[in-house]
């Protein structure tokens, strides 16, 4: 129906929960969830009286056992950050709708035109503009998109008693990047999915999961919820040698950063950098494994990127 912008992503995620939970009630939430997220759960949330119970959402079946009679929020992700998961979004939101509980999906990976979780059941979409929608390295923002004018009331007298908006320059200038947003995400999808099968064939590296790839274990998913044949910009795979080492003689025109979505095409080694701060064994149990490797692809010639990888990993 409509929807909010805000400062950033995490500003949305903030505003979502405000929104819809007070002190006592429950939400059922991936546990496979963006950093910040998983974060302001536990540390800001919890503190406050809420209850979050983190649960694998590959299978639908574990979400519907997690709802209890307060329960007020199911909190997925599709795909995950940086695991690249899928949520069953129809079978989940039919789960809620059962329940009469609201559903929402942060599909910041996907952008809408990967998959659009409102088409498929859910009520609420949160969306990070910092990624795909700027695309630019250009400025921060968030967004918080409801199906029904009720659900839009209520995060817009949230978003106005909190005062949380995007600056008008900020939104000048994404209203510009998202002009190209539609040709970045094809190309970065193009582009990644023959990187995605470029690496495994590559001796050095043992495991490659990008939800077009045959081997994605969720790959039937993928294919029904996902929108013209794409499958976004992001992929991830296991090195056998020394991601410290790879990440070292890495060149252009890959750039070395946490940030995700850009024109630039970026590779970050999750392990030392992004989830850096988690314990190890916490880190290896939802899948970050010592060499997990992110990508997040650019618009770059995916020969050029390739050349890059083949000569980084060659070194190891």
């Amino acid at each position: 129906y409509d929807s909010i912008c805000v400062s950033t992503g995490m500003a949305a995620t903030a505003s979502c929960i405000n929104a819809f939970m007070n002190t006592g009630d429950h939400c059922v939430i991936t546990n496979c969830s963006y950093g910040g997220t998983n974060r302001i759960c536990r540390e800001q949330f919890v503190p406050l009286g809420m209850e979050f119970d983190f649960v694998d959402f590959t299978d639908p079946k574990n979400v519907e056992a997690a709802i209890k009679p307060n329960t007020k929020l199911i909190f997925s992700e599709s795909p995950t950050n940086p695991t690249l998961t899928l949520a069953d979004l129809d079978a989940i939101s039919e789960i809620a709708q059962k329940h009469g509980i609201l559903h929402v999906c942060d599909s910041t990976f996907a952008t809408p035109y990967v998959c659009r979780p409102l088409d498929h059941g859910a009520d609420l979409t949160i969306q990070s503009l910092t990624k795909y929608y700027d695309g630019l390295n250009i400025g921060t923002g968030g967004a918080l998109i409801a199906k029904t004018p009720e659900l839009y009331e209520r995060i817009k007298l949230i978003q106005n008693m909190h005062g949380n908006i995007m600056s008008p320059m900020t939104a000048y200038l994404m209203l510009q990047t998202m002009k190209t947003m539609g040709l970045r995400v094809r190309q970065q999808s193009a582009s990644a999915m023959k990187i995605a099968t470029f690496l495994e064939s590559h001796p050095q590296v043992s495991k490659v999961v990008y939800p077009g790839l045959a081997s994605h274990p969720q790959k039937e998913l993928a294919d029904r919820q996902h929108r013209d044949g794409l499958h976004g910009g992001m992929l991830w795979f296991d090195v056998k040698g020394d991601p410290i080492k790879l990440m070292d003689s890495i060149k252009r025109p890959w750039t070395l950063c946490e940030n995700l979505g850009a024109t630039e095409s970026i590779i970050t080694a999750c392990a030392v950098m992004t989830h850096a701060n988690m314990i190890r064994e916490d880190r290896l149990k939802v899948g970050i494994t010592d060499g997990f490797i992110r990508i997040s692809v650019g618009i770059e010639d995916p020969d050029d990127l390739i050349r890059g990888l083949d000569d980084a990993l060659n070194q190891l």
